[in-house]
């Protein structure tokens, strides 16, 4: 009796046992479904089908050059840039499962043996992270804790169920590998790195492809803490943690002991690099891109910042590099020669030398922020000044490295604009596609483009246009001679660079590359300077241009752009190509948004071109060729290269712009201000522009990787003009030329029936 009632009590405890575990279980699926189905808006919203189907995350647009190079990245607050599965390193992968999450290939999104685990941990005060990567894939997609994503209940237990119906959901819709992916492309790896390939660069300058063990041991130790394990700020616990790494790589099978060894005696070998809109190659060149790159997004209705957009350039990373080169190593020897010449004397001065007066308080004066201070201080324009005025912590520009100092607002003002700039614009004349391009000397101090923004008087590089119309619209021969005597049309008077005349008959191909000043005049005077403006537009010049006589010494303001667009013309045998940087767009899954062709156009004849390449080369070649200084550098040996300086009023600019089959190349240099510039010879175009297009030429042609060619420029396949001089002015008169002699005072008549 007492058997059956204890048998009575016993089956009563296990009845009761299973209704409350099948009550509990039951009240569990009632609030699962409450959850997911968010009742009565008490839980927040979950992922929708649809957004976890295609997942969005913050990606930025990559900008690559044309041989694969990646340039830079737009972005908000996420540098952010995917990569498929097959192009992650198989190290990054064994780091990342052997550390964060070793039965990944088992669960299905929530791993119950690592959740069991969690209760003896807390039982004794610790914590231990249970998440599977899918549930952190969950979080790095799905503002799961965002306040968009809340109900009126929220607390940490909901939060964490959201999580797991989402990694269950995102289990059922994709496969092992892409949520593996999906993890390493959102996780955040601090110093503005977000995704596995913007940390790889960042860190170590290399490819999520290339990563070694030691640098994914070190990425993946990262992941939980990105601030505490910076390797940055915290080298020894990076250090350390890295190592733990290696350890559960080596414990899972994955490397060897002895590699294990090996691996935890390396340091970390950083190659930190912060990536950011200022830093890296062609920063002038994207800045310039990325407005003409926001309104192509709208128009395809995409985020230029968030979207992901995959932008391939024409500029070849190689040559962009060379430039850049180029221009610290010749804009440093220059600023030395310019602080040297004027001391400690302020350089902006008055056509006359005297110091202008209030110069740096005028800048100050129209800056924007002079404004918001005067908002600030209620129209008290006294205490704006004396904000001005007062010293700060700032980091200002050096050639030697940012320098950090103490000075006013003013006082940074006059400093920084007595560093002299400049710009360097690279194309390739078959093509118009353009190579490189330098916009300045820092972009993170000095962010105005001097390539495309800055229009200033070309000098004497603007002659080759007057000549190109004369000898295409007019007839005109190199070996056609004109005076090199004083000449004054309408008022103006031309005079040479030395102020002095020869006084004698002077070919054009001589006059060019001597950049007399009086031949030019004539032709002018005999063309007409309405052709040379016509010309001049043929030849891609959009800035408005004024026909009178001075014209043809380079007075009206053009861009660098302009310029050189029109002096590739001539390789490329009269054929005008406006110069193109973009090839296409694509967007995050690589469909194809916009693609960009050569715009081209035939603006001159063949023959014509053909004559100014050879024009051109006189400056190089002639005995006092302006461009002389050229064949100092190899890259002119066994290579035609034609070439023109020009130097404005004052030395306020110096010019130039070169050729040859396969590469053309302008340089401008000067200061921000006109008013600021060297005051004698040292100012010359050939003097400091030259240097660097020769040194960013050399450096171009002597690497075999770019495939640039010394050759000749390419003839016409019939070529009429006669290019001997002597046996020009032989042909022309049937005469012996040796009775006429270059110095000579023969009529214009008979050398030149164009002189008329």
């Amino acid at each position: 009796m007492q058997i059956q009632i204890e048998k009575g009590k016993y089956y009563k405890w296990v009845v009761r046992l299973w209704i409350f575990f099948l009550a509990g279980f039951l009240l569990f699926l009632l609030y699962l479904w409450a959850v997911s189905s968010n009742l009565f808006g008490l839980f927040g919203e979950l992922p929708s089908f649809k957004s976890i189907e295609n997942p969005k995350s913050s990606l930025a647009s990559v900008v690559y050059a044309i041989d694969g190079t990646t340039l830079g990245s737009y972005y908000r607050e996420e540098n952010r840039n995917s990569v498929d599965y097959n192009q992650l390193s198989p190290n990054i992968i064994h780091a990342l499962v052997a550390t964060e999450d070793v039965r990944f290939e088992q669960h299905s999104g929530i791993d119950f043996i690592g959740v069991s685990a969690i209760v003896p941990y807390l039982a004794i005060g610790k914590r231990r992270g249970s998440s599977t990567l899918t549930q952190q894939v969950a979080r790095n997609l799905f503002p799961l804790r965002r306040e968009e994503m809340q109900g009126a209940i929220n607390n940490i237990v909901i939060d964490k169920t959201k999580e797991w119906l989402t990694a269950i959901q995102l289990e059922r819709s994709y496969t092992k590998e892409e949520i593996l992916t999906m993890y390493l492309n959102t996780v955040d790896f601090g110093s503005r790195a977000f995704g596995i390939e913007s940390a790889s660069r960042t860190f170590f300058q290399t490819t999520s492809s290339k990563l070694t063990i030691p640098q994914a041991a070190m990425l993946v130790g990262m992941v939980n803490n990105p601030s505490f394990f910076s390797p940055v700020r915290h080298p020894e616990r990076a250090l350390r943690k890295r190592n733990f790494v290696l350890s559960k790589i080596a414990e899972h099978g994955f490397i060897t002991e002895a590699q294990l060894a090996k691996f935890a005696a390396e340091p970390l070998n950083l190659k930190f690099r912060p990536e950011n809109s200022t830093r890296g190659l062609a920063t002038y060149f994207r800045a310039e891109l990325e407005k003409e790159l926001r309104q192509i997004a709208r128009k395809h209705d995409k985020d230029l910042y968030t979207d992901g957009l995959r932008i391939y350039t024409t500029i070849d990373s190689r040559l962009q590099r060379y430039a850049e080169e180029a221009v610290t190593e010749q804009m440093k020897k220059q600023q030395a020669k310019f602080f040297a010449y004027w001391k400690k004397r302020n350089p902006w001065t008055t056509p006359g030398g005297a110091e202008i007066k209030n110069y740096v308080e005028n800048i100050a004066s129209r800056m924007p922020r002079f404004q918001q201070l005067l908002d600030y201080y209620n129209g008290n324009e006294d205490s704006v000044w004396a904000e001005l005025r007062t010293p700060v912590r700032m980091s200002v520009f050096s050639w030697e490295g940012d320098k950090d100092t103490v000075m006013s607002s003013l006082d940074s003002i006059a400093y920084h604009k007595k560093f002299l700039q400049t710009g360097l614009l690279a194309i390739e004349p078959s093509t118009g596609q353009v190579r490189a391009w330098v916009g300045g000397i820092d972009f993170r101090h000095f962010q105005y483009d001097h390539v495309r923004q800055g229009k200033r008087q070309p000098g004497s590089t603007f002659k080759p246009i007057l000549y190109a119309a004369a000898i295409d619209n007019a007839g005109y021969k190199p070996c056609d001679r004109e005076w090199d005597r004083t000449i004054t049309i309408d008022g103006w008077t031309a005079d040479n660079y030395s102020r002095t005349f020869s006084d004698s008959l002077v070919t054009l191909r001589n006059a060019l590359a001597r950049s007399l000043n009086t031949i030019p005049a004539r032709l002018t005077q005999k063309v007409g300077a309405s052709m040379i403006v016509e010309y001049a537009k043929r030849l891609g010049i959009k800035s408005p241009l004024k026909p009178y006589p001075a014209l043809c010494l380079g007075t009206e303001s053009v861009s660098m752009y302009e310029l050189l667009s029109a002096y590739a013309t001539f390789p490329a045998a009269g054929v005008w190509h406006k110069p193109q940087y973009l090839v296409r767009i694509e967007d995050r899954n690589g469909n194809v948004l916009e693609e960009f062709h050569p715009q081209e156009q035939e603006v001159i004849g063949e023959e014509t071109a053909y004559l100014m390449t050879y024009m051109l080369r006189g400056g190089v070649e002639e005995q006092g060729g302006s461009a002389q200084a050229i064949r100092q550098y190899k890259f002119s040996h066994g290579n035609e290269v034609g070439a023109k300086t020009g130097t404005t009023q004052n030395y306020a600019d110096g010019w130039t712009v070169g050729i040859t089959q396969d590469l053309a190349a302008a340089v401008w240099f000067g200061g921000d201000d006109m008013n600021i510039h060297f005051r004698d010879g040292s100012g010359a175009g050939s003097k400091t522009a030259l240097p660097i297009f020769a040194t960013f030429m050399e450096k171009a042609f002597s690497d075999p990787s770019v495939g640039l060619q010394k050759k000749p420029f390419t003839k016409p396949r019939v070529l009429n003009t006669e290019l001997d001089c002597q046996k020009y002015t032989e042909a022309l008169h049937q005469v012996d030329s040796t009775q006429y002699p270059v110095n000579t005072a023969t009529p214009d008549s008979l050398l030149n029936p164009l002189s008329q």
